[in-house]
């Protein structure tokens, strides 16, 4: 990174007429030129503070979208905050309500028996709500996958069957073990066998199956199904027991209501509002070249418009670059979002979007030698050089002084950390103006 900023400087101008292929000598001065002025080898603390653009403003903003058929008829305010167990919006008068979780709810849970992780996520919330899920099924546990509940329901209406009480008693998730199933432990009943009704009247058409429970997956045991109907007649659904996939929006955790862009009377199936999480950070669009010193967990001091400070810290660095759109700043250059936690929230609790200056806290070098940047001169067989300044530059040319060799360190607010035999404090060099 620190080469491509000194091959930037020096692209003015200072290189095209200055290059080397050894430590002396002299060459015609060219017609024309940048400006050359003297500077002397200065002795300095450098540190690698740098300020960027950045914006303050809520995380992980995201889009509702709602499902199936119906009327929107109720909506939250912008700005709200909508915690576990509380409901999102409403269609047709049905709540759909915050659960927290990582896995969305992708299919309507109505079938006994059935394993996933998003049944863990409905399994946690409702514990975590203080209902009795009753005991799930451990780790490895093969359970036996039962009709739908709707399927059931018909099937009682029919005459009795043989399996009928064994429907009323056996909890789904303690299916008869592998080795009562015989040789087709785990697959559909009646292998090799049409998938029509082969049970009797009146029973399920659809074939029995298994699952073995993996880590993090939840079981719809009768026990949890018993807690759904309870938590549904709470929320003012009807308790049947069936969780459709609409009636659960998954977060991580609590969110805040960024946006409202439906209105009560749209159909449901449309965009109907934006969230955000409750906290809010930094993101400071940074140019590929500056990342090596940028690091996860290093402190920046972010600055307010109104001028106050709070400390932060880098949170996350992204891996998608992107180039700035024309009529941003620094358009077209590769950029990767960096994103920075605000340490104080009551700093910045007035404050729902706004720009802002990042500081980044860097290296202090104590007691280095040090020039302008513009005093480099790049070498041809490779590395850097300063050119001493033999008496007074005339006509803010160059005098063709000597090269001297020097090896680079940091470079910080214009200025480059120098070292090498014959180098000191007070030597004269030429730089650009």
């Amino acid at each position: 990174m620190l080469l491509s900023v000194v091959a930037v400087l020096l692209a003015g101008g200072v290189a095209a007429g200055s290059l080397w292929a050894g430590g002396g000598g002299n060459a015609p001065e060219p017609e024309t030129g940048p400006k050359i002025r003297q500077v002397a080898v200065v002795k300095t603390d450098m540190s690698g503070v740098r300020e960027m653009e950045g914006t303050l403003g809520y995380d992980s903003v995201r889009t509702i979208r709602g499902a199936g058929e119906g009327v929107v008829t109720w909506l939250p305010k912008q700005g709200a905050t909508v915690t576990r167990g509380e409901q999102l919006y409403r269609v047709d008068e049905r709540p759909t309500v915050v659960f927290y979780g990582s896995t969305p709810l992708y299919r309507r849970l109505d079938t006994p028996g059935s394993v996933g992780r998003d049944i863990r996520v409905v399994a946690d919330n409702l514990k975590a709500a203080g209902y009795d899920i009753g005991q799930q099924p451990a780790v490895g546990t093969v359970v036996q996958q039962r009709a739908p509940v709707d399927q059931q329901t018909s099937a009682d209406a029919g005459p009795p069957t043989a399996t009928g009480a064994d429907r009323e008693t056996a909890e789904p998730g303690s299916g008869p073990p592998p080795s009562a199933q015989g040789d087709d432990a785990g697959q559909e009943t009646g292998a090799g066998q049409p998938a029509e009704d082969r049970t009797g009247a009146g029973q399920s058409s659809t074939p029995a199956r298994q699952a073995k429970v993996k880590e993090g997956d939840g079981v719809l045991t009768e026990s949890l199904m018993a807690a759904i109907k309870r938590w549904q007649k709470s929320v003012d659904i009807e308790p049947t027991g069936i969780l459709e996939s609409s009636d659960v929006v998954v977060t991580r955790s609590a969110v805040r209501v960024s946006d409202v862009s439906a209105q009560t009377g749209d159909a449901a199936a449309n965009d109907l509002l934006s969230v955000s999480a409750t906290t809010k950070s930094v993101r400071i669009p940074v140019e590929t070249l500056d990342l090596g010193t940028i690091k996860a967990g290093q402190k920046v001091t972010v600055i307010l418009p109104d001028g106050t400070e709070t400390g932060g810290e880098v949170a996350t660095i992204g891996t998608t670059i992107k180039a700035n759109q024309e009529g941003e700043s620094g358009a077209g250059v590769p950029k990767i979002n960096v994103t920075v936690s605000v340490d104080d929230a009551e700093a910045v609790k007035d404050i729902d979007a706004a720009p802002v200056q990042a500081r980044f806290e860097g290296e202090t070098r104590k007691g280095v030698l040090a020039v302008p940047v513009g005093a480099l001169l790049a070498l041809r067989e490779g590395g850097y050089a300063v050119r001493l300044a033999e008496g007074r530059a005339a006509e803010g040319r160059s005098t063709g002084g000597r090269l001297v060799p020097v090896d680079t360190g940091m470079f910080a607010r214009g200025l480059v950390e120098i070292s090498g035999e014959g180098v000191a404090e007070g030597m004269k060099v030429e730089a650009t103006a």
